[in-house]
């Protein structure tokens, strides 16, 4: 039996209670287990405000860089271990596997690149410099510095590998040593990659450390130059807001957390169009990809009332066309839901989405005697407007069609109720009618991809996070905020207002007009 251990203070902990375990979501079968029990979390804290975090700032944005890209290529070396490692205990396919361990190297290596072009310095100017006084004399300028404390990252079990590499890629180039926190049921994966980190010795000691199991009283002792981080529902997301440390000592928190996305099919998009074509793919692939186990996973389909007949019956037809199963069979084109947990949620949401819809494909029953499965369910919404399709988000393979009457207004007000979201994406080639709903959304979507002739066949799909663009959304999705190139770097640094001589903040801090 595989035991997960924790790095912390620079050496490897084994914890001393009750260890919790971890399964093969398709067999059942224990696989690991993990327990954190005996760490002393004031001393992971110190550790990495004393040692990771002084030795991350004398290095400077370009060498931290080159450590991301590092990791990055030391990961990669892995690649088929640790593919198979999130086929046995994350229940993914060999493709989804490559797209969560993909998606971690890579935003590594993306951020590695924004981050040689910045120097040695710590200093990262924001915006341009502007005349305070008479003359030029008297200047001012904002400037972003490392935070001094550590960055606390909760990760979700979805993506072990690619939540966790984003995070670090943005934290550890604005120069905060992180503490490592993956889900439990898929944590494998994640100990693994943290097992490699450690051995490869490019980070300074103190940078990185990892928790295998629960987190203790960490949290109550972060202060205000710290940080947390966490992806995961919206439950435990306000269950984190109203700790008392974090809120007293105003420790800085962003939460990504449940979001209703939405693809909005235009009423001008014809059958024959490449843009009809591209919907139909990407919807799809958002309903089975993860077994539909992602935060960017399209939940709400607005189609025109008149193409909902078209729409579901080639919908159907690709989402029965799907093999579920064993996820280490090459012909498996979906895998079982993460844990029993996730599959009873699963299961209890269909069951609620039924009493306000009709059921077109897949449902709640049994697939097979073992393994937490189930099939890709496609709904039509008897009323669009109904308040239980806007509330409630079924985190497995599940989506439903909403018809409309194709305005955009309409449209916008449809996505709108969902609360608050990640991604929406609209498909049309109509550009006004486009511009108006993506102005309609914008205010309540983090981000808006848009679809049409030409872009088909060009641009990455919906539900793909890029390390070049903000991920995050207000409301529901929990109002925060991570990625978008150096953007990513702003929760991790302070700005500050410096004002003075000009040639002084120049001469100081690189930012002059």
């Amino acid at each position: 039996m595989i035991r997960l251990t924790s790095y912390v203070c620079g050496a490897w902990h084994i914890g001393s209670g009750s260890a919790r375990p971890l399964f093969n979501p398709a067999t059942q079968e224990q696989v690991a287990e993990c327990d954190s029990t005996g760490i002393d979390f004031g001393a992971v804290l110190a550790h990495a405000h004393d040692n990771g975090a002084p030795a991350l700032r004398e290095a400077g944005f370009a060498t931290r860089a080159s450590w991301l890209k590092g990791l990055a290529g030391t990961l990669h070396e892995h690649r088929e271990e640790l593919i198979e490692i999130a086929i046995a205990n994350g229940g993914n396919t060999r493709g989804d596997a490559k797209f969560d361990i993909d998606g971690a190297t890579g935003t590594l290596a993306a951020y590695a690149s924004f981050g040689k072009r910045l120097g040695d310095g710590n200093v990262l100017p924001d915006g341009e410099g502007v005349q305070l006084g008479r003359t030029a004399r008297f200047w001012g300028q904002h400037v972003r510095t490392p935070r001094l404390g550590a960055a606390v990252h909760v990760n979700a079990f979805n993506f072990p590998g690619w939540g966790m590499g984003e995070k670090m890629a943005c934290a550890l180039l604005a120069g905060m040593p992180v503490i490592e926190k993956p889900g439990t049921a898929s944590a494998w994966l994640a100990w693994r990659m943290a097992q490699i980190i450690v051995d490869a010795g490019i980070l300074p000691e103190g940078a990185f450390q990892f928790i295998a199991g629960a987190t203790g009283d960490l949290l109550d002792r972060l202060g205000p130059q710290d940080c947390l981080a966490f992806t995961g529902s919206s439950v435990t997301g306000a269950f984190f807001k109203a700790n008392d440390n974090l809120r007293t000592r105003n420790v800085r928190i962003n939460i990504e957390a449940d979001s209703l996305n939405a693809a909005v099919l235009g009423s001008d998009v014809d059958s024959d169009d490449e843009v009809y074509f591209e919907f139909l793919n990407n919807v799809a692939l958002d309903i089975t990809q993860k077994s539909g186990q992602k935060c960017t996973a399209v939940r709400r389909i607005l189609v025109p009332k008149e193409r909902v007949d078209d729409v579901v019956e080639a919908l159907v037809e690709r989402l029965t066309a799907v093999r579920v199963g064993d996820p280490a069979k090459r012909e498996t084109g979906m895998g079982p839901l993460a844990s029993a947990d996730q599959l009873a949620d699963v299961r209890a949401g269909i069951d609620k989405l039924a009493a306000a819809c009709e059921l077109k494909c897949g449902g709640s029953e049994e697939v097979q005697d073992k393994g937490w499965f189930v099939k890709p369910t496609l709904f039509v919404a008897r009323d669009a407007h109904a308040d239980i399709i806007h509330a409630e988000e079924v985190f497995g393979p599940v989506a439903t069609v909403l018809p409309y009457s194709g305005d955009a207004r309409e449209a916008a007000t449809l996505v709108n109720k969902g609360g608050g979201g990640l991604v929406a994406s609209v498909y049309s080639n109509d550009g006004a009618w486009t511009e108006a709903v993506v102005l309609g959304i914008s205010p309540w979507t983090g981000r808006v991809w848009i679809g049409s002739d030409k872009t088909a066949g060009q641009a990455f799909p919906p539900g793909m996070v890029m390390p070049h663009m903000v991920h995050g959304g207000p409301g529901r999705a929990g109002a925060g905020e991570e990625l978008g190139g150096l953007r990513g770097l702003d929760f991790y640094t302070q700005r500050t207002a410096i004002t003075g001589y000009k040639g002084a903040i120049e001469k100081a801090f690189g930012a002059g007009e």
